[in-house]
């Protein structure tokens, strides 16, 4: 009888046992799971999105922007917003953005005065930014410093989403006027040719 007691005993354990587990898989989180929010953790950058709704549609249209007195032209995307603030104008679209600022100035930049002189300005400008590198390209317009930059952008108006942007900066230089283009989009956005396009058409006049 004793040994019927124990196997009896040790039914009633494994069938508690296999009703727990079942109970655990219902597809019902615990409670003590903890919910996702799209905002950055305080102090780190925000995450990189695999598949971010940033890509310019290639068949995007662009218009020439020539700001009154500034010797200039180059190619904006055609219906995008546009805002002012000093020597600079922001087009913007969704999560994209281009800014033409202008400048006097008396000598032509160098990769090593710009790093020098205006990215620790950048800096303050952009949230958790981070330095990519400091280079001289060609351009139809002539050479240009490229600086290539990440920060995070403002936090969405309705969501509080962040998204982490990827910054390619154009330093531009012809008879004492220097011309800052930057684009910018979410990190891993494919505006290769858009970029190229709006880069490629600054024109001096």
């Amino acid at each position: 009888m004793s040994g019927g007691k124990a196997v009896l005993s040790t039914g009633i354990v494994i069938a508690a046992w296999t009703l727990s587990a079942c109970s655990g898989s219902s597809g019902q989180a615990p409670s003590s799971s903890v919910a996702q929010t799209s905002a950055p953790v305080s102090g780190q950058a925000a995450p990189t999105e695999t598949n971010p709704p940033g890509d310019i549609p290639d068949n995007q249209a662009y218009v020439a922007f020539a700001p009154p007195g500034g010797g200039f032209t180059v190619k904006i995307p055609e219906g995008w917003a546009s805002s002012g603030a000093g020597a600079a104008t922001t087009f913007t679209d969704k999560l994209n953005q281009v800014q033409v600022i202008a400048v006097k100035a008396a000598t032509a930049p160098t990769a090593a005065s710009v790093t020098a002189s205006d990215v620790a300005s950048w800096k303050g400008q952009v949230p958790k930014f981070a330095l990519g590198a400091v280079t001289m390209v060609d351009r139809p317009a002539g050479s240009a410093v490229l600086v290539t930059y990440q920060g995070d952008s403002p936090p969405n108006p309705v969501t509080g989403k962040v998204v982490r942007d990827a910054f390619e900066r154009y330093v531009f230089f012809h008879a004492g006027t220097r011309v800052d283009l930057t684009v910018s989009g979410p990190t891993n956005a494919d505006n290769v040719d858009p970029w190229r396009t709006v880069t490629d058409s600054l024109r001096w006049q």
